[in-house]
């Protein structure tokens, strides 16, 4: 066990930010017990989707549905917590009262000052967002595919896969970067915040073209591009195809002939079409993701060790 035992620049770490790090469990922990009674008191509103009778209302199920729609949405923000954290009270806020003077003091390098609370915090980042996402899986799992909670969709996406314990870690390496350069801990905190909740636009705006879409052809007027595509998957477009191959919109024909099953014989199309991801690209989409993220924080974490030598005496 004394092994185990954190020393050092890492213990006082652990030390300053105990209160955090207790409170991470508690939370997790919370979190699990709330879900297992809300998965036990649901029943299954749609076990007989041929019966006549509409199912009574099951308060329970509704209650998970909103409250994974909740978590999903919550478990969003984290990264930007998590990067704000580290940020202000664990890096800039020292650097501001000049603490870590007195840790450089202690026969402790900027480097080794830095890397421990570089390792703490990802230790626990990684320990508490997977324990978080495998909570949100088994909640998940019992309303998948209802309103807003889509394998595809923003939240229950970032959520429930090894994603987001990337951009946590990005989060980390945001923090220990921006404290450095701000050395205000509210600037900082607001700064990392904003730096990173853009990283997770920009990073989710691009990750439905990193695998190719599947394409699904139907005849006209008789099929529908939406009665070839199964019904999990990620419509990204649709629409009408000509002879030769080409696209037009949807309601191409609509706004000539005011019928969506008629075409005028000057633009010969022959089908509708519809451009998807299935389910089964979900795990690599998430593989893809956490792979270019988890670079992003090497290449951050490289310039914030880079900084740290200057800070040194």
């Amino acid at each position: 066990m004394s092994a185990l035992t954190l020393k050092g620049p890492y213990w006082v770490t652990a030390r300053q930010h105990r209160r955090v790090l207790w409170a991470i469990p508690a939370v997790v922990a919370a979190s699990l017990a709330a879900v297992v009674a809300l998965r036990t008191g649901a029943g299954d509103p749609y076990s007989d989707p041929s019966s006549l009778v509409p199912p009574p209302p099951d308060r329970w199920y509704d209650l998970l549905r909103l409250s994974m729609q909740s978590a999903g949405t919550a478990l969003l923000f984290l990264p930007m917590l998590v990067g704000a954290f580290v940020a202000g009270p664990m890096t800039a806020r020292e650097l501001e009262s000049g603490t870590w003077r007195l840790a450089l003091s202690q026969s402790t390098t900027a480097r080794a000052w830095l890397g421990a609370k570089v390792l703490v915090a990802a230790g626990v980042c990684v320990l508490g967002s997977a324990a978080l996402a495998g909570v949100y899986r088994l909640g998940w799992v019992r309303v998948y595919g209802t309103y807003q909670l889509h394998w595809a969709d923003r939240g229950p996406y970032e959520a429930g896969g090894p994603v987001l314990a990337a951009y946590c870690l990005l989060g980390v390496a945001a923090g220990v970067l921006v404290g450095q350069l701000v050395r205000r801990t509210l600037a900082a905190m607001a700064v990392t915040g904003l730096l990173v909740g853009l990283m997770l636009l920009a990073l989710g705006a691009l990750r439905w073209s990193f695998l190719p879409v599947r394409t699904v052809i139907t005849p006209f007027p008789r099929g529908s591009a939406a009665g070839g595509q199964p019904g999990s998957s990620l419509l990204m477009d649709s629409g009408l195809v000509t002879a030769t191959g080409g696209r037009l919109p949807m309601y191409a024909c609509f706004e000539r002939t005011g019928n969506m099953n008629a075409c005028p014989a000057d633009m010969n199309v022959i089908g509708r079409y519809a451009d998807f991801h299935p389910v089964s690209h979900y795990w690599p989409t998430q593989l893809i993701e956490t792979s270019l993220v988890l670079a992003l924080a090497a290449v951050l974490l490289y310039a914030a060790f880079r900084l740290v030598r200057t800070r040194q005496g």
